[in-house]
């Protein structure tokens, strides 16, 4: 046979398939760096976590802030989701660029929501950095949950959020600084 102990097609079938990895993989390792960061946001919102809870912050918007509880089942309304359903919803407005800046307070958490692609650990001592922008098409209320095993009651951290028109986000932040001004760090 003219393929066994041949070295210009041995050293061709190996150097090919290389060739061809390195020339996907540039772009790809490129694309993978610049979409971690948002490209000139319009806005940031700040999550923290906790066990069992989410704290939310909007510095651009006051700098108020305000946490997030699961809403337990005995006091859910009519076609509130269990399990999903909280007592504070972050809002958002449509067609923004929203960096979303994530941290813990004690132990790894994730906060995922599953309908804007994110799935991002948020770290004790760590600040990692993601971003979403949903089209006013799609206004509405979105959920997710922790999905990292960081405890006993992982599964009771759901995360509502709420997309709105830029001119209703307006309306609620006015309200929203009069109603969390107790937890203003300003």
């Amino acid at each position: 046979s003219r393929t066994t102990h041949n070295t210009a097609l041995e050293i061709t079938w190996t150097v090919i398939p290389v060739l061809i990895l390195v020339v996907i993989a540039v772009p790809s390792l490129k694309l993978l760096f610049f979409m971690d960061k948002a490209k000139n946001p319009e806005m940031t919102l700040k999550v923290t976590s906790h066990q069992w809870y989410w704290s939310y912050q909007y510095p651009d918007n006051g700098g108020f802030a305000f946490d997030s509880n699961i809403v337990p089942d005995d006091k859910l309304k009519p076609g509130q989701p269990r399990l999903l359903e909280v007592d504070n919803h972050v809002v958002l407005p449509a067609d923004t660029v929203v960096r979303v800046l994530v941290t813990s307070e004690d132990v790894i958490h994730d906060w995922a929501v599953p309908s804007f692609g994110i799935k991002i650990d948020t770290v004790p001592g760590r600040v990692n950095e993601t971003w979403l922008e949903v089209d006013s098409k799609d206004i509405g209320t979105y959920y997710g949950q922790c999905s990292e095993l960081c405890g006993v009651n992982h599964a009771f951290m759901p995360i509502a959020v709420d997309i709105v028109s830029k001119q209703d986000f307006q309306r609620w932040v006015e309200g929203a600084k009069k109603r969390f001004a107790q937890n203003n760090d300003n």
